[in-house]
């Protein structure tokens, strides 16, 4: 085993399931911005990512229902539409061009990221019960672009959940919850089509990702409110921006 390559992978999973694990977006996105850069590709890239997924989603879920952070029926309206949309998803991304999809949701994101902001700084957090028909159109998109992207799930689902009225902690626990499932379909598609991902990678990835999860979820626990959304939007919009950077460059 390369000893230096698994460091390096599991500082990335590290990092990007503290981010994830917090702010209920990042693990995918941040993993998937490291390999494509490395020369991965995009199918492989996400393939091993998903495969991750299912080890740290796992661990992530477990945190947070230790610290109650899930709202179960929020969750239960999530997980099959999630689990749909990402085995649509994985067939596309092995069959037709993504990026003019990734474009239209990356500019939608940063618009929502900007309100959620706006949102934190007046301190307008006030929560109330999502919809049931929301949460089904939120993990079907979420998991098209999830699998399509290599990332994207927490970013599309945080964002909504907590547009809708829910309050922040239980947005990041429940999207990290139900993530879990997500992974596991789109990582079987995937690796029915590409093959075992490099397992260097991928016990990298998991390592460093299981060791941050509870740490994110305690951090999920005891932020206030108004800091977690302010640090969502901030999140969004980051992350939109750069994705939008690199599918126009």
């Amino acid at each position: 085993m390369d000893l230096s390559e698994f460091l390096t992978f599991a500082a990335i999973g590290f990092a990007a399931q503290l981010v994830d694990g917090a702010l209920g977006m990042g693990f995918g996105l941040v993993s998937n911005a490291v390999l494509l850069a490395m020369g991965t590709p995009p199918a492989a890239s996400s393939a091993a990512i998903h495969a991750a997924k299912v080890f740290t989603g796992g661990a992530s879920a477990l945190s947070h229902a230790w610290f109650r952070n899930i709202d179960r029926r929020v969750f239960l309206h999530l997980v099959l539409p999630g689990m749909i949309g990402g085995l649509a998803g994985a067939l596309v991304l092995q069959r037709a061009p993504a990026a003019p999809l990734r474009i239209v949701i990356s500019a939608y994101l940063s618009g929502m990221g900007l309100w959620l902001l706006v949102r934190a700084l007046r301190n307008r957090v006030a929560h109330k019960r999502v919809h049931a028909l929301g949460a089904h159109g939120t993990g079907l998109v979420a998991g098209t672009l999830d699998a399509i992207g290599g990332g994207g799930w927490g970013t599309v689902v945080t964002a909504s959940l907590i547009a809708q009225g829910a309050e922040p902690r239980y947005a990041v626990g429940t999207t990290n919850a139900s993530e879990f499932f997500v992974a596991i379909a789109i990582s079987a598609t995937l690796t029915a089509s590409l093959g075992v991902v490099s397992w260097v990678w991928l016990a990298g990835l998991v390592c460093g990702g299981i060791v941050a999860a509870p740490v994110a979820a305690w951090l999920a626990r005891h932020m206030p409110m108004r800091v977690l959304t302010g640090m969502v939007g901030f999140a969004v919009i980051a992350l939109s921006v750069h994705s939008l950077s690199r599918l126009l460059s």
